[in-house]
């Protein structure tokens, strides 16, 4: 039952999409919204980690905003509007135009279909995404105050240089000035101006959402007034919860919560560009493919709930650093694929394989620690600083 209440939406929507995309299309869309469904899964399983790890520190109304509104905003804006308003920008476009493209696939324009003025803005949205996702595995890796490490020989020289905290922007910068100067070419300057568009939006929604919580500001000071008209005392952003191992877990609330919930649709738009610019190899029409992608990302806020819900990050305790190492490799393939092709099997393998080994790893060392032995420091190391 459990289970159901969880997934009971997904399970939903799958149904009714396929069972309409068969409708209107036949076997063959409904096999290529399934298919498209696989594919957004297996490309985003890392997501549904790091979701989780963000998603655990909001309360439960957030946590359900994020499953209907999050998921309205995640098919129809990142998987069907987002693309048009792209194509309008790097195609210099009228918003008309581009929208009679993509609902005629076969219509040209200035010498392109909808699918080739998307692909023709894949460098400014790799270099978007890319950085994105780059500076969450820098700031994940250069984190001073992270206790608990699973590649201590790599991990703990990078917490403490980590005491700096302007590296992992440092680096970012110096990253696109790389790919900008070596890989894009004649794509340079969209590059450029769209990866300092990423780390800015990085910046800004990232850094709300930590000055918010450290503020304290929650839902319960936006109320101005209480029955008797005095004003109503201001009170901490959060509740508690159990985070396993009977820590309590702030929960964000209010404006905190606010823009953690934007932090995380920016998030899912950055691991959505791939899938919705490789998408279009298995079909043209634009409808297909937001249904798809959208049953696809459905599933992932129902694994990213279903993670919180279970305690799951507490008990395998390498699973986020997995999802961070997975999601440091994708920024590195998005750079690439901004001068090479680079199949999507490949980009899913890539985060399937880091977290399935982290989750190898979290197994032993559970299994360690509760047989009274001490983990292997190789593949399953102690947290650092634990308390014995």
């Amino acid at each position: 039952m459990h289970i159901l209440r969880i997934f009971g939406w997904s399970f939903a929507i799958t149904a009714v999409g396929v069972a309409l995309a068969g409708v209107i299309g036949g076997g063959e869309a409904a096999a290529i919204v399934a298919i498209l469904a696989v594919l957004e899964i297996s490309l985003s399983f890392d997501n549904a980690v790091i979701n989780a790890t963000i998603l655990r520190r909001m309360s439960l109304v957030w946590q359900r905003l994020f499953l209907t509104v999050g998921i309205l905003i995640a098919v129809f804006g990142m998987r069907l509007i987002f693309p048009i308003v792209v194509v309008a920008l790097t195609a210099h476009l009228g918003p008309i135009d581009v929208i009679d493209l993509a609902v005629n696939s076969d219509k040209v324009i200035d010498g392109g279909t909808y699918a080739d003025k998307l692909h023709e803005a894949h460098p400014a949205i790799a270099a978007f995404g890319g950085i994105f996702l780059f500076m969450i595995f820098l700031d994940f890796m250069f984190d001073p105050e992270r206790d608990v490490q699973w590649l201590r020989w790599i991990e703990e020289p990078l917490r403490k240089i980590g005491q700096l905290d302007v590296v992992p922007v440092v680096l970012a910068l110096a990253a696109l000035l790389v790919v900008g100067e070596t890989i894009a070419g004649d794509d340079s300057a969209q590059v450029f101006a769209a990866g300092v568009a990423g780390l800015a939006t990085y910046l800004a929604v990232r850094g709300l959402g930590e000055f918010f919580e450290s503020r304290g500001i929650g839902a319960e000071e936006d109320e101005d007034e209480d029955s008797e008209g005095a004003a109503a005392p201001a009170t901490a952003a959060a509740t508690t919860a159990p985070a396993g191992g009977g820590n309590q877990l702030v929960l964000a609330t209010g404006k905190a919560a606010f823009f953690l919930f934007l932090y995380l649709e920016v998030l899912d738009a950055s691991f959505s560009f791939d899938g919705v610019v490789g998408a279009f190899a298995i079909s043209q029409n634009i409808f297909i493919i937001a249904a798809g992608l959208g049953i696809g990302a459905m599933y992932i806020r129902s694994i990213t709930v279903y993670l919180v819900r279970r305690g799951t990050l507490q008990e395998y305790v390498f699973l986020e650093h997995g999802a961070h190492y997975a999601i440091g490799a994708l920024a590195v393939i998005l750079a690439l694929t901004i001068k090479w092709e680079v199949p999507e099997i490949i980009t899913g393998l890539v985060g399937v394989g880091f977290i399935g080994v982290a989750l190898l790893s979290s197994i032993r060392h559970r299994n360690a620690r509760r047989n009274g032995a001490e983990p292997d420091e190789e593949e399953a190391p102690e947290p650092v600083g634990a308390k014995s």
